[in-house]
């Protein structure tokens, strides 16, 4: 199992930050509604010796792996082996009716790209899994050996915005024909070979946005993103402060559209007097979508597809 020793979260500072205002209260509880290996989590803790840390996440490695690194904190943390779209039913279960803090760091964490054996890497051959919680689910190898050709290339074309998913579904259900997929050497070699050669030479490794839509696929991240974000939202107490950080486009358009639906009132423009219940409950806390400056990508090159958005709840 990977360690969380030397592990370095994206932009911590300035993700704590942004929550800051609501973690000062006494007694505040920050939700780590993705822990990973508990870089933001350990961060926000010592900068608020009374905040209480409420960590989910799907991948149990992760879980143990936090809580050996936030041992120290004691009672202060409870960690929860759940998806965050789990989060309702979670904070039920704790007796939390709101709190005052929210962060989601969305995607593949540093550990599940760097144990080969998790299969999330194009950059090793490893086995075709990808999912966050291991102990349960399809693998990415069950959609290349099952799905037809028209969904495959559907979810290729949506989850990885890959142009050329009709070419790479062809020649995976033609392959598979001959032997079942199991390892992703021979799934690189595929889609390098299904892309034409010009488009290979632009925008890095072309296997990325294949690899990317099958682990979105395992892992139904754009459902579990579309149900979390109104629940997380609901659970946020008047003043307090979510923080979403995503890694590709199609989850930073899905919260963009969350939290601009809550800060911006749907009225006719120009309208005199806007009624209470449809006043603007959100205050966004972010022009667009902030991303990290060059100090940031020099200590930690992943933090360079990083864009983070943040609102305070001003309604109830």
């Amino acid at each position: 199992m990977a360690t969380s020793v030397g592990h370095l979260p994206v932009m911590p500072a300035r993700v704590i930050a942004l929550l800051a205002p609501a973690l000062s209260a006494p007694g505040a509880v920050l939700v780590d509604a993705t822990v990973g290996l508990g870089g933001h989590a350990e961060y926000a803790l010592q900068q608020f010796p009374e905040l209480l840390l409420v960590g989910l996440d799907r991948d149990n490695d992760a879980i143990e792996l936090s809580r050996e690194r936030l041992a120290n904190f004691g009672e202060r943390i409870t960690l929860v082996h759940a998806v965050y779209d789990e989060l309702p039913q979670v904070l039920t279960s704790l007796g939390l009716p709101s709190v005052q803090g929210i962060l989601f760091d969305l995607g593949v964490s540093s550990m599940q790209l760097d144990v080969a054996e998790r299969g999330f890497s194009y950059a090793n051959n490893s086995p075709l899994d990808m999912r966050m919680d291991a102990s349960t689910g399809m693998t990415a190898a069950d959609v290349l050996n099952t799905y037809d050709e028209k969904h495959l290339a559907r979810v290729l074309r949506i989850y990885g915005e890959e142009k050329f998913a009709g070419r790479i579904a062809s020649k995976i259900v033609a392959e598979r024909a001959v032997a079942p997929f199991s390892n992703s050497t021979r799934l690189v070699e595929l889609i390098r070979d299904a892309i034409p050669a010009p488009a290979r030479r632009t925008g890095g490794n072309p296997a990325k946005r294949t690899f990317q839509a099958l682990r979105i696929e395992v892992n139904g991240e754009l459902d579990a993103l579309r149900a979390a974000l109104p629940a997380a939202l609901d659970a946020l107490c008047l003043g307090g402060r979510i923080v979403v950080m995503s890694y590709q486009s199609l989850e930073d358009r899905m919260v963009k559209q969350v939290l601009a639906k809550g800060a911006h009132p749907d009225v006719p423009r120009g309208l005199p007097v806007i009624p209470d219940n449809l006043l603007p409950w959100l205050h966004l806390l972010t022009r667009g979508a902030e991303i990290a400056d060059e100090s940031e990508l020099a200590g930690n090159p992943r933090s360079a597809s990083v864009r983070i958005r943040a609102a305070e709840r001003v309604a109830a």
